[in-house]
């Protein structure tokens, strides 16, 4: 790993780790389950945000928020696919999420392996 990858790991972890309980725990285990679903992704900061993206200098393809819900998104740059079925030609982009069971992880794994292949 870079020193620069090294660094923006750092912030990264550092950001998870000032939000409050519960939030910091469930966002760590978000953090986890990205970097083992997608380990060629680099944590970075993305506008203030925990971020995913194939190298330092490339637009983040995943990000996470800690607002009101905490979110999962893709950003704008990956290949986005339709739904289909109930949804048709929608293309999900954003998923919600207030506490992790193991359908939620599997399913969070599931939209960052989209992602990056």
């Amino acid at each position: 790993m870079s020193s620069k990858d090294e660094k923006n790991l750092t912030q990264v972890i550092d950001k998870i780790s000032k939000m409050d309980e519960p939030r910091r725990s469930v966002m760590q285990r978000v953090h986890n389950i990205i970097v083992t679903a997608a380990p060629t992704l680099k944590p970075r900061i993305w506008y203030g945000m925990p971020a995913y993206a194939k190298s330092a200098s490339t637009p983040a393809l995943v990000t996470l928020r800690n607002d009101e819900r905490m979110n999962l998104a893709i950003t704008e740059k990956p290949a986005f696919r339709p739904a289909g079925g109930v949804d048709g030609r929608l293309m999900p982009a954003a998923w919600y999420f207030e506490t992790l069971d193991d359908a939620t992880e599997k399913r969070i794994a599931e939209i960052v392996r989209s992602v990056v292949e």
